[in-house]
């Protein structure tokens, strides 16, 4: 096949296989936005049953981010050594049992450890589950795809908020990480039937049997085998080569962009998220009613998702984030007021769950491009990670404002002020900064 595999995949049109690849990381996500946020809709039950604090509760927000952060950071690259599908079946597993034992949690701080190491699984799911998505797509519709992966993610986290009012109010809230455990469990055996390695990776890195396999995933995609493989480019040698490719000159200024977008997106993103639920108690809502404020986010998020990838296909990625980040501070800004009315307050958080969860995919489209295959997972778990210190940092930080007195519109402006700085580093972005696939490719190697 003389056209480069890549440049091929990204000009044809997208065959049903692809779609497939795609459809298996978008469940993935809903699993990890179940597993996630399922302390934000059972936090109530489970301060009540302990006796915590707004910062002890805040911590266990917190826990699971921590473990998303160093699952992003220190197992997610590890899919640029050994594949990405190993590492996504090596997570589900590591996430779902530690779901199951949260069910079983007799104290605050089993309860928290065993949230990071879920983290941990989910933080290398999202990061490796993203790039396959991106890799399977073409360049059309890529920001579709990855977008649809928050679109799952913001499904699961509606499901989430479903079931806990459910089995809360039935069962008691261990029962809610029980479920979210057995189904990730439940996942692996499909996962390992559909998820196809990422050919990006096998033509990098050159596992045995690399070119029958990259030819039979070519077939069931309408494509020509290859007789011989292509000439090989340069790899980094270890994990810690991959992370210094990062910032040399040609991803540097586009890394340290992304990083702090990421800081600041993820920590107004897990503020909404975390404690939206409990602020609307705090502004007068009935607990049931935060509950479902806080659901009506992610319901919200599910159209959002795939509203930024549809306009990506016709207009700058960038300027479309932007705009989705201007228009969820102006959101947040308006949120609490609006809690006097019950109705008014129901749809404008499913507004902003729209253009909060928009936000995020609005990243997670922007930063698998970025990057060249043999440093791409580890390009987004870096970046990820970086967000999730944002992400640790926000409720934390909210629990403790709360506590001292703040007042929820007071820590609702605080955040819609992180999003207009968010928008101001997306516009720093220039066109160029933002390489295609075969851009990068050619800069990491000079």
């Amino acid at each position: 096949m003389s056209t480069p595999i890549r440049r091929l995949l990204d000009d044809a049109p997208m065959s049903r296989f692809q779609w497939s690849a795609v459809t298996v990381c978008v469940l993935l996500n809903v699993l990890d936005g179940f597993d996630v946020l399922v302390m934000a809709f059972t936090g109530r039950a489970v301060s009540a049953e302990w006796g915590l604090s707004g910062a002890e509760l805040g911590l266990l927000l917190s826990a699971g981010l921590i473990g998303m952060a160093a699952g992003s950071i220190f197992i997610g690259p590890w899919a640029d050594r050994i594949g990405r599908r190993p590492v996504v079946l090596g997570c589900l597993a590591l996430a779902g049992v530690a779901m199951v034992l949260s069910a079983a949690s007799q104290s605050a701080g089993q309860l928290g450890v065993l949230r990071v190491i879920t983290g941990l699984g989910v933080g290398g799911i999202l990061a490796t589950s993203n790039v396959i998505g991106a890799e399977y797509a073409s360049a059309r519709w890529r920001s579709l795809a990855v977008s649809l992966n928050s679109t799952g993610y913001a499904l699961g986290a509606t499901l989430g908020g479903l079931l806990a009012v459910l089995l809360i109010e039935q069962l008691g809230w261990r029962s809610v990480f029980l479920v979210g455990g057995l189904a990730t469990l439940a996942t692996v055996p499909l996962v390992w039937w559909r998820l196809p390695e990422s050919i990006d990776y096998l033509l990098v890195r050159r596992p045995p049997r690399a070119l029958e396999r990259i030819n039979a995933l070519l077939t069931r995609m309408r494509h020509d085998p290859l007789a011989t493989l292509p000439q090989a480019s340069a790899t980094p040698s270890g994990i810690a080569a991959g992370y210094r490719a990062l910032l040399r000159p040609a991803l540097r200024r586009t890394t340290v962009l992304l990083w702090i977008t990421f800081f600041c997106v993820m920590a107004g993103f897990y503020f909404v998220t975390s404690w939206t639920p409990t602020l609307l108690v705090e502004a007068g809502l009935s607990p049931d009613a935060g509950i479902a404020g806080g659901t009506l986010l992610n319901v919200g998020g599910m159209f959002g998702a795939a509203v930024l990838g549809l306009l990506a296909a016709r207009f700058a990625l960038k300027h479309v984030l932007a705009a989705y980040l201007v228009t969820t501070a102006v959101l947040l800004a308006v949120f609490i007021a609006s809690t006097s009315s019950l109705a008014l307050a129901f749809v404008v958080a499913a507004v902003i769950g729209l253009f909060v969860n928009g936000c995020v995919a609005g990243l997670y489209a922007l930063t698998p491009t970025s990057y060249a295959p043999e440093v791409r997972t580890t390009g987004v778990g870096t970046a990820l990670a970086v967000g999730r210190s944002g992400a640790i940092l926000a409720p934390t930080l909210a629990g403790a404002l709360l506590d001292g007195g703040a007042t929820p519109q007071s820590l609702y402006l605080v955040f819609a002020a992180v999003f207009v700085g968010a928008a101001a580093l997306v516009l720093m972005l220039r066109p160029s900064s933002v390489p295609t696939t075969t851009d990068t490719r050619e800069g990491a190697s000079s």
